[in-house]
């Protein structure tokens, strides 16, 4: 029999993991996998658990937020054979897992995170010390993208982040930043700059011109240029509802891209605070950690004789 290693954050949804481990526990042994559980006792643990026990284990799998996948891949980053990784998504944003196209039952996602589609992933380092999975941001969408209520979201989508984002335009805050990156550069007043490798970052997809592919070793980078006015902030916000181009929006894809400033500004990383930082170097990760998904790229399902083998 295999064994799995389940990192789970049990406060992650309001707990939601909790009362269902047991019907999770059940899918991972009905495909022949000894399971052991480690439930995250804080900030950081998911990185330890990962690091000092996820190379004991055949399969490593993650429950919680988007915070606690990406304290997993940094764990992981440890280990000199990295085992292939399962994702539950149990927590209140769970951006990635759309991208992914996981489902939100966690049974039906420990089923895939053992049977589903090997996706590589492109993982991006942020100033040499730290990863994330999907997403460095800063700026007035940061907070919101975590700060709008789930029920809002869950009705509106994409409309109720961007009209919770234009709550906090009257108290507009403007960075002065200099970016640089392979073929560009830009030295303006922005209000938001997103570097991401998901289709939905809080709800928000960005602009439509950018194609996001998991493993091309590219970021999808979104910045956005202050308005000088308020005809500019409204021609924004509808913008931005409408997912349309706008003279101060700037979309494009890089390998890598260095933003300096000279007040510190608040990065978020996945949804967690990633410090404040007057000099920032982002790079991409080529297809970095591989994580069971829901996607049909044209790869074979994880089962197969293998599976067959253990039962």
């Amino acid at each position: 029999m295999r064994t799995l290693l389940l990192i789970y954050n049990p406060h992650a949804g309001k707990g939601r993991i909790v009362p269902q481990l047991h019907n999770v526990i059940q899918v991972f042994q009905s495909h022949g996998y000894l399971t052991t559980l480690y439930a995250t006792q804080g900030q950081g643990d998911g990185v330890w658990a990962a690091a000092a026990l996820g190379g004991d284990y055949d399969r490593v799998v993650c429950c919680g937020g988007d915070g606690t996948l990406s304290e997993v891949v940094t764990g992981l980053h440890s280990l000199e054979r990295m085992p292939l990784l399962g994702y539950l998504p149990a927590g209140t944003t769970n951006d990635f897992s759309k991208t992914l196209e996981l489902p939100s039952d966690l049974s039906e996602a420990a089923e895939l995170a053992v049977t589903g589609y090997p996706q590589p992933c492109d993982v991006g380092r942020f100033n040499d010390n730290r990863l994330f999975s999907y997403v460095a941001a800063f700026g007035v969408f940061t907070e919101t993208s975590y700060a709008t209520p789930q029920p809002m979201k869950n009705l509106l989508g994409h409309t109720a982040y961007v009209l919770e984002g234009i709550k906090s335009l009257a108290s507009l805050k403007t960075y002065h930043v200099r970016a640089v990156w392979a073929g560009g550069e830009l030295e303006d007043d922005v209000i938001y700059a997103m570097v991401s490798n998901s289709v939905s970052v809080g709800g928000f997809r960005g602009m439509r011109s950018l194609e996001v592919v998991l493993d091309d070793g590219l970021f999808e980078v979104f910045l956005v240029r202050a308005p000088k006015n308020a005809w500019e902030l409204q021609q924004i916000a509808a913008a931005l509802l409408a997912r349309q181009p706008n003279e101060n929006f700037l979309a494009f894809q890089t390998d890598r891209i260095r933003f300096t400033s000279a007040e510190p500004i608040a990065w978020t990383l996945d949804g967690e605070f990633g410090g404040e930082h007057t000099e920032v170097s982002i790079a991409n990760l080529p297809s970095y950690v591989t994580i069971l998904s829901g996607r049909d790229g044209g790869q074979d399902r994880q089962e197969g004789p293998d599976d067959a083998a253990a039962v």
